[in-house]
């Protein structure tokens, strides 16, 4: 079964950085897009960056220039770097992947960005 993993949130302050992970398991990997999706209380989750098989990227307006999506397929891991951290960045990021038409979510980590 298709099993995403995430690691590497917490708590940081404005400006710093952070590098989230996604281990990834159940489907060949190496052939599909991943992506990071990020959810503020109360509001909805949105497409924060995505990868494809050949490592084309796009990335969100709001994070542009400060995140970067990258991925391992050695080692089955998508990443998300986190540069120059905002308070508004502050969310649970979730890895997902669209197999044979179906979405597959990770349990989500939370990333906190307050000094």
């Amino acid at each position: 079964q298709v099993q995403l993993v995430e690691s590497g949130g917490g708590l940081v302050q404005p400006g710093g950085s952070l590098r989230l992970s996604c281990a990834a398991s159940g489907f060949i990997f190496s052939i599909y897009v991943m992506h990071w999706y990020c959810q503020a209380p109360g509001k909805q989750r949105e497409l924060v960056a995505a990868i494809t098989a050949g490592g084309r990227t796009s990335y969100a307006d709001s994070v542009k220039g400060r995140f970067t999506i990258s991925r391992d397929n050695a080692k089955n891991t998508v990443y998300l770097q986190m540069n120059r951290l905002k308070p508004e960045d502050t969310a649970v990021y979730y890895c997902n992947v669209v197999v044979q038409e179906a979405d597959y979510w990770g349990q989500g980590t939370q990333v906190t960005v307050s000094s």
